[in-house]
C-alpha cells in the first residue's frame, strides 16, 4: 500500500471514531426514572442540556429544559413569551404558577421580582419531586408549593378571599391542556382571584384544533387581551383594561438589563404583542359541560 493510501485510509478511520464519538455524545444520558400518573417521567441530558419529559428522550415537546452551562438562561420560547407578561406589571406582588414543571417560571421570578410570593400547584408528586432535585427548585416561604389539582386550589383560594396579582397557567396533560382548565367557568373562578388590573398569563398552541375556541372563550370573560405567538400562543389577559404600548416599552426598558442574561430580547419580545381578533359570534364557547373529552 502506498504513503498516500495509507493516509487516506488513517484519515478516514479517524474521521470515523470522530463521528462515533459525537454521536455518542449527543445520545441522551437517563439520569432518572420516575412512575407517575402520566407515564415513566425521565430526567436525561443531551446536548449540554437537562430535560424533563414523559416517556420518551426523544419527544421534541419536552416538558422542562436547562442549559447545564447558565441553568438561569430560558431555553424554551414560550417562557420567555410568559416572562414578558411583566411588562404589563413589572413589580407583581403575589403570583400563581399551575403547572410547576421543571420550575423554570418559578426559578426566573424568582430572581427577577425577589419580594413576590411566587405559588406554584402542580398535580403530580413526581413532577414537584424532580423539579427539586435536578432543577433547582427550592420551595420556602416565598417559593411557595402545592401538590393539587390547578382547578380545585383555584375554587379554594376563592373561598379563602386570595387575590394573586399575577396568574401563569402552564398545565399540560399528555395531549393538551386538560379541560376543566379552559372552560368559561375555569376562567371566571380565575378572574374572581387577580386583584384588580391582575394579569392571566395562558400557555396554549398555536396549532391548536381549539384556537378559535380558546380566543372566544377568554375574550368573554375578560374582553380583549394580548396574543403573544412563536411556535406556542401565549395568551395574556387583563382584569381591567389593558396597558398601551407606550406603557409596555416603558416597562420593557427598565426591565431590559434583568431580562436579557436570562435570553429575552427587548425588541423581539414586544413585536411579538398583538391585540386579540374579536372572534365571531357563531364560534361556540368552551365549557364545562361542552368541552372536547
Amino acid at each position: 500500500m502506498s504513503r498516500a493510501a495509507l493516509r487516506i485510509m488513517l484519515t478516514l478511520i479517524l474521521i470515523s471514531i470522530s463521528l462515533y464519538t459525537l454521536q455518542l455524545y449527543n445520545r441522551p444520558k437517563l439520569l432518572h426514572s420516575q412512575d407517575s400518573a402520566f407515564g415513566a417521567l425521565l430526567v436525561f441530558e443531551e446536548n449540554g442540556e437537562r430535560c424533563m419529559n414523559f416517556e420518551s428522550m426523544h419527544d421534541l415537546g419536552r416538558q422542562s429544559c436547562i442549559r447545564l452551562a447558565n441553568p438561569k438562561q430560558l431555553v424554551f420560547a414560550y417562557t420567555r413569551m410568559m416572562m414578558s407578561a411583566l411588562y404589563l406589571n413589572p413589580h407583581p406582588k403575589s403570583i400563581l404558577i399551575i403547572g410547576l414543571g421543571g420550575a423554570t417560571l418559578a426559578n426566573a421570578l424568582a430572581d427577577i421580582v425577589p419580594n413576590a410570593i411566587i405559588d406554584s400547584v402542580e398535580i403530580e408528586p413526581a413532577v414537584a419531586n424532580v423539579a427539586e432535585q435536578y432543577f433547582y427548585y427550592q420551595p420556602g416561604p416565598r417559593q411557595r408549593l402545592f401538590i393539587d389539582d390547578g382547578r380545585r386550589y383555584v375554587e379554594q383560594a376563592k373561598q379563602q378571599g386570595l387575590q394573586y396579582d399575577m396568574v401563569m397557567l402552564d398545565a399540560f396533560d399528555v395531549d393538551y391542556i386538560p379541560v376543566h382548565l379552559m372552560s368559561v367557568e375555569f376562567l371566571q373562578q380565575v378572574k374572581s382571584i387577580l386583584s384588580p388590573d391582575g394579569i392571566l398569563i395562558a400557555n396554549t398552541f398555536t396549532d391548536s384544533t381549539l384556537y378559535q375556541q380558546e380566543s372566544a372563550t377568554y375574550a368573554h370573560v375578560f374582553g380583549q387581551f394580548f396574543n403573544v405567538e412563536l411556535d406556542n400562543r401565549v395568551i395574556i389577559a387583563v382584569n381591567g383594561t389593558l396597558p398601551n404600548l407606550s406603557t409596555l416599552v416603558h416597562n420593557a426598558t427598565a426591565l431590559a438589563p434583568q431580562l436579557t442574561p436570562i435570553g429575552i430580547n427587548l425588541e423581539e419580545s414586544l413585536s411579538l404583542f398583538t391585540l386579540s381578533n374579536v372572534p365571531n359570534d357563531d364560534v361556540p364557547l368552551l365549557r364545562d359541560l361542552t368541552a372536547p373529552r
